[in-house]
């Protein structure tokens, strides 16, 4: 059935990620799935639909959660719990909870796939998610990626980027990031943080395959004291070094990779304020994170955005948002700070 082959390839699920998890959205306690089945069979056979029921059971239930609600409606209403769900909602609120039927690593591979595919790429959405996650993340996205789109990953990738961009994205997408060991290796640290300055402020023109190579294969810990050190070598610190060095996607990728490095809620927690600045939200880039990060690290972004903004992420979904779609946000994001 449908059904199955949408969860092929999920009992890998956290595999060889031991990263502590911050999540908004926790499993359900007394949990019964062929309960849940029923209420959302019953919010679906509703005239006129009860968006309500659906959001309040499927945003307060973990990714595996849904996954067996899923199993429950098909062998209770003999038809796939995807495909019903499609055809009952429409709009940014069918966006979220088809989303949210998707593991994260099936998210993000679908996130990707509909970025490169047509006329154009959408190298926002790329950047984001190549340059944010870790590298069992990506390993993950790359096995799911094949399973959902019988392609690879890195040549779709490779054939809808060029350049020096390319060749960074691609240098993430092999996964080759190293460990971080127990061991601080100063002589390393500083050896990379001269690179980076000799490949960079101190000639005319930038060597990028140094930084490629330097902030795609080092662990995240490592390349933390590497930016610190790298200060004693440059007047810029590394951030301010990138703006001067390169532009467009490559400059943008880049920043993404330091800031995720240095502080990775914060950086969702910017992009976030980013998305609500105007008087309404963009949708695409709140749904996104939200949907991506819910059983990740939201409750840290949450903590961010407060400090950052000054407001609650909460109170600023309600000001940029409304209807069904302001309700699913308003429950992924768990609380008020």
């Amino acid at each position: 059935m449908a059904l199955v082959s949408e969860f092929l390839g999920q009992l890998s699920l956290n595999m060889g990620s031991c990263e502590p998890k911050y999540p908004t959205v926790v499993p359900a306690i007394d949990f019964d799935p062929d309960k849940d089945a029923a209420r959302i069979e019953t919010a679906i056979k509703t005239k006129g639909v009860d968006e309500a029921t659906i959001i309040a059971v499927l945003t307060k239930r973990t990714y595996s959660q849904r996954r067996e609600v899923a199993f429950a409606y098909e062998r209770r209403a003999k038809k796939d719990l995807v495909t019903a769900l499609k055809a009952a909602l429409s709009g940014s609120l069918e966006t979220v909870i088809l989303g949210l039927m998707k593991s994260t690593a099936q998210y993000d591979a679908s996130e990707i796939k509909g970025s490169i595919k047509g006329l154009g790429t959408d190298e926002e959405v790329l950047i984001e998610i190549v340059c944010s996650r870790s590298s069992s993340e990506l390993s993950e996205i790359k096995t799911v990626y094949k399973e959902l789109f019988k392609k690879d990953l890195e040549k779709d990738v490779a054939g809808d980027t060029s350049g020096d961009f390319r060749s960074l994205l691609l240098a993430l997408v092999q996964a080759k990031r190293a460990e971080p060991s127990s061991v601080v290796d100063y002589e390393k640290i500083d050896e990379d943080a001269r690179a980076l300055y000799d490949a960079g402020v101190k000639r005319k023109g930038t060597d990028v395959a140094t930084w490629i190579s330097i902030m795609s294969e080092r662990s995240v810990p490592h390349l933390q004291k590497v930016f610190d050190r790298y200060k004693s070598y440059s007047p810029y610190d590394m951030q301010e070094s990138i703006r001067k060095e390169v532009k467009g996607d490559l400059e943008k990728s880049f920043l993404t990779l330091v800031e995720c490095f240095e502080n990775k809620p914060l950086y969702f927690a910017s992009r976030l304020a980013e998305a609500m600045k105007g008087k309404s939200a963009k949708e695409k880039v709140v749904t996104r994170i939200m949907v991506s990060r819910c059983e990740v690290d939201l409750m840290k972004i949450r903590t961010e955005f407060k400090s950052q903004t000054g407001k609650s992420l909460f109170q600023t979904i309600s000001e940029h948002t409304k209807g069904d779609y302001q309700k699913a946000m308003l429950s992924l994001c768990g609380g008020d700070d």
